[in-house]
């Protein structure tokens, strides 16, 4: 899907040809952030919507196998005569003519087993969404604060993963609040985020071609279905969106708070809509966890109760907890891993991360099931597919002190394909696992870990102040 992906939007769109003036090279989005900077109000930006050299840009930026949208155009057929296409689509735009079809609903199972509801969008749609993200994301670049991770140039889950590790073990943070807010992208308000939007953006037309999306619906099963709040999973500027509304609605204020209200240490890390806040003073942390409900009640949100937790978590938590005689420290999750509180064989404190239980049942489940789809392929067709699909877990849930999982991981995959394989015929029922194994190992990688300690992937790109700020 291509709802989640990250926008790049400084690498998109050099329109401009190579020139010995260094300043007539930059891409038009360097120079829209370059004003952004200087200015307040951005009043003029909408003649790079309809740019057809930005709309080709885009167009060959997109996922070439995404599914059609809701008028059945696959990237691949709207390519067919892309000169024109683009030539008609820049004109429709040019004149404000464009309407945005409604998005086609889909949904795909949550690792703990609700459906998650994606949005689908047209070719031509997702070639305009592209630049208009591009635009927001240049502008907003400029005042986006430092513990905001997702859908940043040049910031990716793993970054935000290694400054809350940094965080917690640098500071003297004893209570962690794991927030999470209820149905974020569905429950929007419409009327804040285009006032939002106005802050920084003066320019009425593409404020308009915004609100084009907000109001177009969605297409399920054949009825269409207005959209007065939210924006879809799914579309490529709604990421873009959800991040300019929470700048406002949590960033700003919380910032704000940690440095009138708070008593003691507080660190802060959101990825979307995914926030865990470190606290020194349980007091602190109390407090907080009652402002932010008021706060985003106030901008039509809310806190999903049953997945916020306020825990005890620290290099002093297990010695406190002990004392009380409570157990082991408690334990929280955050972008597929679950954090818990160890030691270093030296006996100093260490935020272990391990993969989520439940990511890994969901997707065990999934290779089962695709598993038995793919039984009569040819041997090395299953292979190189299983052989991507562990590379693929490996990048990302390769972190250190993970290697347990990644083993873990391997071998239920490998007792999958071996079952699977063993269904296929008569000849193959008898398969014994070490022949499997001894077939199929050049399929197989083992667990690796693909990424630095998180001191030093910090310290390489001189970036400590991210895990605290």
């Amino acid at each position: 899907m291509e709802g989640r992906r990250l926008v790049k939007g400084n690498e998109l769109g050099n329109d401009t040809s190579r020139t010995p003036r260094r300043k007539e090279g930059w891409s038009v989005f360097k120079r829209i952030r370059l004003a952004a900077k200087e200015q307040r109000l951005m009043t003029s930006l909408y003649h790079v919507v309809y740019h057809e050299a930005q709309l080709r840009a885009a167009y060959f930026s997109l996922k070439r196998k995404a599914a059609a949208g809701v008028d059945g155009v696959t990237w691949a057929q709207y390519g067919e005569q892309l000169a024109e296409n683009l030539k008609t689509l820049a004109e429709q735009l040019a004149r404000r003519g464009y309407r945005p079809p409604a998005v086609r609903r889909v949904y795909i199972p949550k690792p703990d087993g609700r459906q998650r509801a994606l949005g689908v969008l047209a070719v031509a749609d997702k070639v305009v969404q592209y630049v208009v993200a591009c635009i927001l994301s240049a502008v907003w670049e400029t005042e986006f604060l430092g513990f905001s991770y997702a859908y940043r140039p040049r910031r990716s889950v793993h970054d935000a993963l290694d400054a809350l590790t940094v965080g917690l073990m640098t500071r003297p943070i004893n209570w962690v609040l794991d927030a999470d807010i209820r149905a974020f992208f569905d429950t929007i308000s419409h009327e804040w985020l285009k006032q939002f939007i106005e802050h920084r953006i003066g320019d009425q037309r593409l404020v308009a071609l915004i609100e084009k999306w907000l109001r177009a619906g969605v297409m399920e099963e054949g009825t269409w279905q207005a959209s007065e709040q939210g924006t879809p999973q799914g579309g490529l500027v709604s990421p873009v969106l959800a991040n300019i509304y929470l700048h406002y609605v949590f960033d700003l204020w919380a910032d704000n708070w940690r440095k009138r209200r708070a008593q003691g240490a507080v660190i802060m890390v959101r990825y979307a809509d995914d926030i865990v806040v470190g606290f020194e003073h349980w007091e602190d942390a109390e407090r907080f966890r009652k402002e932010l409900g008021a706060r985003l009640a106030q901008f039509a949100l809310a806190l999903n109760e049953e997945k916020t937790r306020l825990i005890e978590f620290g290099r002093q938590a297990a010695q406190r907890r002990k004392q009380r005689g409570e157990g082991k420290p408690q334990t929280f999750n955050f972008l597929g891993f679950t954090h818990i509180c160890g030691r270093t064989r030296k006996g100093k404190f260490q935020v272990v991360r391990k993969t989520m239980r439940k990511r890994m049942q969901a997707k065990l489940k999934e290779l089962k099931q695709e598993l038995r789809r793919r039984m009569h392929q040819r041997l090395q067709e299953q292979g190189e597919w299983v052989a991507a699909v562990l590379r693929g877990h490996y990048q990302h849930y390769g972190v250190p002190l993970n290697s347990r999982a990644l083993a873990s991981f391997t071998y239920r995959v490998k007792r999958l394909w071996h079952r699977a394989l063993r269904r296929r015929s008569q000849k193959t029922h008898t398969l014994k696992w070490a022949k499997f194994k001894r077939v199929t190992a050049r399929w197989t990688p083992a667990g690796c870990i693909h990424h630095p300690y998180p001191f030093a992937r910090l310290a390489a790109r001189g970036k400590w102040v991210l895990a605290v700020s």
